[in-house]
C-alpha cells in the first residue's frame, strides 16, 4: 500500500491506542493489512516527527508533535525530579513544594502532563497549586506526580 495511506493508518493508531513501542505499531499495521518493516516503520516515524510524551496513565507512547499533545522530554523530567521536594493532597487540591525559584518551570511542566480535569494552576517562588473538581482527581494526580519522582 502507499505511503500516505500507512502514514495516515498510523497517525490514526497513535491518536486513538497508547503505542508504546516500534514493534507495537508494526502489529497494529499488520493487523490492518499493512505489510511492513522495522526500517519502514522507523522512517514512517520520522517523517512524521512523532514523538514519544508521557501519558495521562504513566506510560510513553507516541505522538504526532503538531497535535495539541505537548512534548515532554526527558529532560523535564530530570528537572522535575529534581527539583520537587514533595507532593501533597488537599481536600481538592495538590500541593507541590520545590526547591526555590523553581516553581514556575514545574507549574509549566505540570501544565503539559495533561492531568485529568486539572482546572487550573498557580504557583509563587518555591510552591505550585494545583486545583481539581474532586478530592478523587486530585488524589489521582498525587499519585501520578508522586511516581513520576521515583
Amino acid at each position: 500500500m502507499a505511503r500516505s495511506a500507512r502514514q495516515s493508518k498510523i497517525l490514526e493508531l497513535i491518536s486513538t491506542k497508547e503505542i508504546e513501542t516500534q514493534d507495537e505499531l508494526a502489529r497494529e499495521l499488520k493487523n490492518a493489512n499493512f505489510d511492513i518493516t522495522q526500517a519502514t516503520i522507523s522512517r514512517d516515524i520520522k517523517e512524521l516527527g512523532l514523538t514519544k510524551v508521557l501519558s495521562p496513565s504513566g506510560k510513553y507512547k507516541y505522538c504526532f508533535v503538531g497535535s495539541d499533545e505537548q512534548v515532554i522530554s526527558n529532560k523535564y523530567i530530570t528537572i522535575f525530579k529534581e527539583s520537587v521536594i514533595s507532593v501533597k493532597p488537599a481536600i481538592n487540591l495538590v500541593v507541590l513544594k520545590t526547591m526555590k525559584g523553581m516553581a514556575s518551570g514545574i507549574c509549566g511542566f505540570v501544565d503539559k502532563l495533561n492531568l485529568n480535569e486539572l482546572m487550573g494552576a498557580c504557583y509563587g517562588d518555591d510552591c505550585v497549586m494545583l486545583i481539581f473538581p474532586t478530592t478523587i482527581l486530585a488524589s489521582e494526580a498525587v499519585v501520578t506526580l508522586s511516581n513520576m519522582l521515583n
